[in-house]
């Protein structure tokens, strides 16, 4: 044929299988490929061990192929199996490929009949074979056995379906001839996703074991016509194969068998397992050779979307030393790059679910600090007890006429004192959040465990021993503002205004009724009185507001702030809202007969920002501890306070509560600067100036780049399949070029075929006149089975307007009306029941059947 090309194509589509299923993807493309279907024990595996010439397919009762098989037989001078779960692993055994095989499918499917969808794939190599690739399936079934499921038949219908649906699947049914051809299994589910016949190949089974000649029309393609045809074969009996029968004997048995039968002796070259795996060798060579152009274009398609992923690998050379110095610079300066675009929020890949990186540190800056100040800053009846507690000390046994500075420094250092501990947990926070950024940053070097293990280490402890510096400065800040008090500052309000703002303690300071939040949150009701509920709050200055949506139109209730304390909520077993509470400081309902509300969010995040409102609307946390000393010492305080004493407080109370303010404003502006300057800044400087020193100073270089086994092992199975993608290409360009001038043959000339519309009950002849004993006769036989019986049981002849089978019978001018259309649409033919090359036709019998048909034909059509 001079077309090395096309030989070489389906040693290529296996090519493409392997790589698909070896790198663990499933392949898109609908690669060319033949499925063989049929009932349960039909022979389908005798068929593929006479391919290969060995027994190697597991036998027994019931249901034996419970896993997918793909076979591929590679025409090889030496002969030996292959697994693809066993790479680099020859099987000269063929009962040791059998028992692999049963191994296997009882590793996924379990030793009590279970089925899999998962395939099995097995190359054999063997100068006996021709290059072929077919897929056994397992065989339908009707009733569970074992521990299969009640819907096995169903199951196995599904698994079935899934690859013969395919548009590039050619279906081999197989079917025993001792059973009716209409009621084959196989046939019947070829036929639902084949109505047209073109992509099924009949074989029929155990031909041996039929009376003579009763399915010789099954060969000759009258009864259910294939496209392709039929194929009979002879598998080993039983006995034969319990006696461990040659199958090289039971092939020279087979042939012996329809040379010398008299049915089958005149299509003897085309029967037998030979033929049968010569033809699928075509059959699937020209099948791939129509589906070239699409499954060139899958392909393109396939290697483009690998491109950018192998672009990388393509001159990946893994002995080169240069390779492990480039690639150790450009990961540690993609690790650099890629944490100060996380801290700066500028990263290339946006995260929607969840604040990452730079963000999680803007909050706890703006966020989480501020709230822990306020929650230590607003004591307020322990201050106060504090404050006269420090006047009446300083005073000692004298009774005071001034408020006394002392008292005022004392209180205030002592509150200052208490801001160390929110500002080392902010500290703790920013550390935790720059850690979890080094770990998203280092993912990118997975490939290289080793260097992804040492650059973790040395940034976090880098970053460890900021930690340190950052703490040592910020206690310093503290300490400075320890070390002098100064009451000369322009926000403080001094003696005269604090003296001024205690006549007139009573009044609230007006403050502007701005919205400070909005947002989603669920009330917590009991059931009895209306159960959760999810309202739309409005937060100002001076009242929370909820509404039945975000458009603000119709309000539910209006809470003004006066008196209101939050507090934390335990989140319910089986909740998964985080939620908290308001109350009333006096003890007074908050909404309707509730003492408090609670209120609900999706996150914690949610419930810290809207903690963080509350604050600024001047809603603060409860102090558990506060309450419990007040509640037992209050009323020593209200008795032993005297008018005085009491004035001498608030004044005192106001001015620390001013220069208090003014360290609060001073520290919320320093931490961020002093973390930034001696932590975060410090660490992206790190990373870009030190980090690779501190690299190539922790170890070897070569232990450093070592890849990942599993990384080994995907770049090699990608470059494989890109590589075996080209080379698909490639040779189909070469097809494309070098055989345009080279025609194939059709898969089946079947020309005779196509236009036979009747049906086959038709053209099925009576076995008593069947076979005269010479070749002519025995064919000729069937021809003329309609006109015998024209009968309106049997079937009515085509309507005379509409061309068909009687031009067939070589007399078509016998039909006055319907002779123009049919002499240049169907001209005298072969009998539709044998392939052209067979030249005997019986001259005198053709004009004569058809003037006893004629006549009839008016009367069947009336």
């Amino acid at each position: 044929m001079g077309n090395r090309g096309m030989e070489d194509l389906i040693p290529l589509v296996n090519k493409l299988q392997d790589a698909f299923s070896s790198i663990g993807q499933s392949c898109n493309l609908d690669l060319p490929q033949i499925a063989v279907v049929g009932g349960q024990s039909a022979g389908k595996s005798s068929v593929l061990e006479n391919f290969v010439g060995r027994d190697f397919l597991p036998r027994g009762s019931g249901i034996v192929t419970r896993r997918p098989l793909v076979l591929q037989l590679v025409n090889n001078i030496a002969e030996y199996a292959e697994f693809l779960h066993c790479k680099d692993k020859k099987f000269v055994d063929f009962d040791e490929v059998r028992r692999e095989i049963e191994a296997e499918t009882d590793r996924i499917t379990g030793s009590n009949k279970g089925i899999s969808p998962i395939p099995i794939n097995l190359r054999v190599f063997s100068p006996n074979v021709l290059n072929l690739t077919l897929i056994d399936l397992p065989g339908m079934t009707k009733v569970a056995v074992g521990d299969q499921p009640v819907d096995i038949e169903f199951q196995i219908r599904d698994m079935l379906l899934q690859f013969i649906t395919r548009e590039n699947c050619l279906i081999l049914a197989v079917t025993p001839a001792n059973t009716d051809l209409a009621n084959s299994d196989a046939l019947k589910i070829a036929k639902e996703v084949d109505p047209q016949g073109l992509r099924t190949i009949g074989v029929i089974t155990k031909l041996d074991l039929m009376d003579e000649g009763t399915d010789r029309d099954i060969f000759e393609n009258k009864l259910l016509p294939l496209r392709r045809g039929y194929i009979g074969v002879v598998n080993r009996s039983q006995k034969d194969i319990d006696g461990r029968k040659d199958i090289s004997a039971a092939l020279t048995a087979e042939r012996k068998f329809f040379l010398s039968h008299p049915a089958y002796r005149h299509i003897a070259e085309r029967m037998g397992t030979p033929h049968l795996q010569k033809a699928l060798n075509q059959q699937l060579t020209n099948h791939i050779r129509d589906t070239l152009p699409t499954l060139r274009s899958k392909l393109q398609s396939q290697l483009l979307s690998l491109e950018k992923e192998v672009e990388e690998y393509k001159n990946f050379k893994p002995d080169d030393p240069q390779r492990k110095t480039k690639a150790l610079l450009q990961m540690v300066q993609q690790f650099g790059v890629d944490f100060e675009k996380r801290i700066e929020g500028s990263g290339d890949q946006v995260d929607t679910v969840e604040l990452s990186g730079g963000a999680r540190i803007n909050r706890v800056f703006h966020e989480i600090f501020p709230y822990e100040l306020f929650k230590m800053k607003f004591d307020e009846k322990e201050l106060r007890r504090e404050i006269s507690y420090a006047i009446k000390n300083i005073h000692g046994v004298r009774t005071g006429l001034f408020t006394p500075d002392l008292a005022f420094e004392a209180i205030v250092k002592k509150q200052i004192v208490k801001l160390k501990e929110p500002c080392l947990k902010c500290i703790d926070q920013v550390i935790q959040e720059l850690i979890n950024t080094v770990r998203q940053c280092s993912c990118k070097l997975t490939s290289y465990p080793r260097l992804r293990e040492e650059t973790e280490r040395i940034v976090t402890t880098h970053v460890r021993e900021r930690e340190g510096k950052t703490k040592e400065q910020v206690l310093l800040l503290i300490d400075m503002e320890l070390s002098y008090i100064n009451t000369n500052h322009e926000d403080f309000i001094g003696f005269a205004n604090a003296q001024q703002r205690t006549a007139n303690v009573s009044k609230k300071r007006a403050m502007p009724n701005q919205v400070i939040r909005r947002g989603w949150l669920t009330i917590n009701i009991s059931i009895m009185k209306g159960g959760s509920k999810e309202y739309w709050f409005v937060l100002t200055a001076e009242s929370l507001s909820w509404y039945k949506d975000d458009e603000e139109k119709e309000k539910k209730y209006m809470l003004p702030l006066d008196n209101l304390r939050i507090k934390d909520v335990e989140k319910g077993f089986m909740s998964t809202k985080h939620t908290f509470a308001i109350f009333n400081t006096e003890q007074r309902n908050v909404y309707k007969d509730l003492r408090q509300i609670e209120l609900s969010c999706d996150s914690q995040d949610d419930i810290d920002s809207w903690k963080a409102s509350f604050l600024r609307a001047g809603v603060f946390p409860e102090n558990d501890q506060a309450d419990t000393e007040d509640s037992r010492e209050g009323s020593d305080n209200s008795i032993s306070m005297d008018p005085q004493l009491e004035r001498q407080v608030e004044t005192i109370r106001n001015l620390v509560d001013s220069y208090i303010g003014i360290i609060n404003k001073s520290i919320r502006d320093l931490m961020p600067k002093t973390i930034m300057h001696l932590m975060i800044n410090s660490a992206k400087e790190f990373i870009h100036c030190e980090l690779l020193s501190y690299l190539y100073s922790s170890g070897d270089q070569s232990s450093l780049m070592e890849e990942s086994a599993d990384q080994a092992q995907r770049r090699d199975e990608m470059l494989r399949m890109y590589h075996a993608l080209k080379e698909a290409l490639k040779i189909i360009g070469d097809i494309s070029t070098t055989t345009i001038s080279v025609p194939v043959p059709p898969p089946v000339d079947d020309n005779w075929l196509q236009k036979d519309s009747s049906p086959p009950s038709q053209r099925r002849p009576p076995p008593a006149s069947a076979a005269p004993p010479g070749r002519p006769p025995a064919v000729r036989g069937p021809t003329p089975g309609p006109p015998q019986n024209p009968s309106p049981a049997f079937g009515a002849p085509p309507i005379p307007s509409r061309p068909g089978p009687p031009p067939a019978f070589g007399n078509s001018t016998m039909d006055p009306t319907p002779a123009p259309p049919q002499v240049p649409s169907r001209p005298a033919r072969v009998p539709p029941a044998l392939p052209p090359g067979v030249p005997s036709r019986r001259p005198p019998s053709a004009p004569n059947r058809p003037t006893i048909i004629r006549p009839a034909e008016p009367s069947l059509l009336d």
